[in-house]
């Protein structure tokens, strides 16, 4: 209970230790963060007291979801504030942690410099001891320095899991045809699961099995391993082979992260199991063996995760479709179901002994940003369905009061950053802390979460953050929305879904624009665009200036913000990317209005009048281009601070860019960063022009001496 009164905290402090050996991250995890956070000098003599102490039963618990009070007692800890002394008392280490990143958190700098604490006592402990997020590196490759500040950023949150999706971007002993060209050593992914566990984070590594691993099963030297021969999606769970290889690869990565206690088995999505019946892969004839096609799944878990179990893991899985509730008890006790999934199935991986995560996402396919703030529907384009609340509401909502909290042995949540569309990390971390949040205290205030989040990440100086959010978010939507979706004519179809297998293969999506015709002899232009367009156009010009808005906000915090300004550069890049789109929107409107002015000038025989406007339609379309190059140079310049760049070749590897046969991952349709604007290129703005281009000198050749 905190009371009304403040007291002054430093500029001088000192630090007692009980119980706590001197190179305890509890003390230099002190240090440097009122350091980095307030430029306060290291601890001396005088000053405010922080005393840090552990002893076993010191602190007790009160209420917790999750039945491992061992473990929830272990991260518990109180704190004693009083003028000039300041006490965390923790029954373990990690519980001492976690008070001294409460402790950095509380610290409230004033206008003059100043820095106070209120007094009172906290005695604080979380509901789920296991609070993870899902961070993919699947379709790029973090640097290691950006991984570590990742760690010890979910670290200050109480974040103690970040599940690793490496795919190809580990060095693979056992599966060097799948490693991309930039790629984790085995010492690197060792030396940032050592930072991890310092700072008592595990560092969990993630790889699919059976399906979802078109990163190897493209490669010519594992199709043998498919189920169908003409789907790189899912392995033959008949084949030794498929598991000699799959084992191999656990073990590379459990030999690069010693010291961890999980592993997600990720059995992700395995629509096609039991299936397959042709000369490579003969699932079906096991399926009706052992009854039905979650059967064999749970036969595929139980070889693999009792390989994994062997080995001194925790396993993780999804315990999904195919899998009916009478297929549970195949599976063997010692697994953690990833997600809830219902009363049909809760209490019966409860009864078996399988304890559950509570499965979220901060994103899931959104585009450059993540649906933190739903878009109006009277701001939308086009009609759609979907959840009142953003990503933050939906994640703290689902955590406090999912039902299985009555019917599922839950431990944990595990809240996801699916970069499948190719998000930057840096746009998951208001979800993933202010989400997460709600696994620690389910009864928080998801808005005091946000607005903590604020105040944390960017600094007490950084303004108008939530605006800033808001419009990212809107901006985002906006990018997607403008365009119309249809067949795509530029990619490889998709062999199947959750449903089906298709016959025929049926096409990719892609985002397509109608453009404005082309003029016909004598510079006629009959076109109805500008009206068949008025919409679009109306709200590009609405969102542009809300484009406006949303670049001040950056730049303005950008130069205030403490803390995160990288983050900041980020979100100014993709601001840019979707102000690229409002831009371009408006000038077709330009353009079909120009053509329209030069059939006119022709009419009206104004035959230099009529060119010069054609030739101005010419130079806005070629300035379109100019100003996507740039901002692919702007998106590129700021993204590969943090990231390797995505290239076809380096380190003397070649990456083999074949799409997924079933996931059409956006973030993987190009081999470099041209993804974001895919959709710009596969449009035949270059035969417009050239059309245009042709018109224009036929008329000029024939009325212009």
């Amino acid at each position: 209970m905190l009371g009304t009164g403040d007291f002054q905290f430093g500029p001088r402090w000192s630090v007692e230790r009980k119980g706590v050996a001197a190179n305890d991250i509890a003390v230099s995890s002190l240090a440097e963060g009122l350091t980095s956070r307030f430029h306060l000098p290291g601890p001396g003599g005088g000053g405010v007291r922080v005393t840090l102490a552990i002893a076993a039963g010191a602190v007790a618990i009160g209420q917790a979801q999750d039945s491992d009070k061992a473990a929830i007692a272990a991260e518990a800890y109180r704190m004693d504030l009083a003028t000039g002394s300041v006490t965390i008392t923790a029954n373990a280490a990690p519980g001492l942690f976690d008070g001294v990143q409460t402790l950095l958190q509380l610290i409230d700098p004033r206008e003059d410099g100043s820095l106070w604490l209120p007094e009172g006592q906290i005695v604080d402990w979380p509901d789920l001891h296991l609070r993870q997020i899902y961070w993919d590196d699947a379709h790029h490759l973090d640097r290691p320095e950006t991984l570590r500040e990742a760690i010890r950023q979910a670290a200050f949150y109480k974040i103690n899991g970040i599940v690793i999706k490496l795919e190809g971007h580990f060095l693979y002993k056992s599966a060097p045809a799948v490693v991309e060209p930039y790629a984790l050593s085995p010492a690197e992914l060792q030396s940032l699961t050592g930072y991890a566990l310092a700072r008592h984070v595990q560092l969990i590594p993630y790889l699919d099995g059976p399906a979802h691993i078109a990163f190897i099963l493209k490669h010519p030297e594992y199709a043998a391993l498919r189920a169908f021969p003409d789907s790189n999606y899912e392995g033959c769970a008949t084949n030794p082979d498929f598991y000699k290889l799959l084992l191999g690869m656990f073990q590379d990565l459990l030999d690069a992260n010693k010291g961890v206690r999980y592993l997600y088995l990720s059995t992700d999505e395995a629509y096609y199991i039991g299936l397959a019946a042709n000369s490579q892969c003969d699932e079906a004839a096991r399926a009706r063996e052992l009854g039905s096609v979650g059967k064999m799944l749970a036969e595929f878990v139980t070889k693999t995760a009792g390989w994994l179990h062997e080995h001194g893991r925790t396993v993780m899985f999804w315990g999904e479709y195919p899998l009916q509730p009478g297929d549970i008890e195949r599976l063997p006790p010692y697994l953690v179901n990833g997600e809830t999934y219902g009363p049909q199935f809760d209490p019966l991986f409860a009864r078996h002994g399988i304890r559950s995560m509570i499965y979220t996402s901060t994103q899931g396919e959104e585009r450059h940003f993540p649906e933190y703030v739903p878009l109006p529907a009277g701001e939308r384009l086009h009609p759609r369905r979907g959840a009142a609340d953003g990503r933050v509401e939906a994640t703290a909502r689902k955590i406090a009061s999912d039902p299985a909290r009555g019917a599922a042995n839950v431990i944990g949540a595990v809240n996801a950053g699916w970069a499948d569309a190719g998000l930057h990390p840096e746009t998951f971390w208001l979800g993933f802390a202010a989400g997460t949040a709600a696994a620690w205290k389910p009864s928080a205030d998801p808005r005091e979460s946000v607005n903590a989040f604020y105040r944390l990440f960017y600094g007490p100086h950084a303004v108008a953050m939530d605006r800033l959010y808001r419009l990212m978010s809107w901006q985002a939507q906006w990018w997607s929305d403008s365009w119309e979706t249809g067949p795509s004519k530029a990619r490889k179809p998709i062999w199947g879904n959750s449903n089906s297998i298709f016959n025929p293969e049926r096409p990719a999506q892609d985002q397509f624009l109608p453009l404005p015709p082309a003029p016909g002899a004598e510079l006629s232009y009959n076109s109805k665009w500008s009206a068949e367009n008025q919409r679009r156009l109306q709200l590009a010009a609405e969102f542009l200036t809300q484009n406006d808005e949303l670049l001040g906000l950056l730049k303005d915090n950008l130069a205030r913000a403490d803390f995160n300004r990288y983050n900041l550069e980020v979100f100014l890049s993709i601001a840019r990317l979707c102000r690229h789109n409002l831009e371009m929107l408006a000038d077709l409107g330009r353009m079909d209005a120009l053509l329209a002015a030069a059939a006119r000038e022709a009419q009206q025989n104004h035959p230099r009048e009529a060119v010069a406007a054609a030739e101005q339609a010419l130079a806005v379309a070629q300035a379109i281009g100019s100003r996507r190059d740039a901002v692919m140079r702007d998106v590129s310049a700021t993204w590969y601070k943090s990231w390797y760049p995505r290239v076809d070749v380096a380190n003397g590897r070649k990456f083999l860019h074949e799409l997924d046969d079933v996931k059409d991952h956006p973030g993987d349709r190009t081999v470099d960063l041209g993804y974001q604007l895919l959709r710009e290129a596969l449009l035949p703005l270059g035969d417009w022009v050239d059309q245009v281009r042709k018109a224009r000198d036929r008329y000029a050749a024939a009325h212009i001496k």
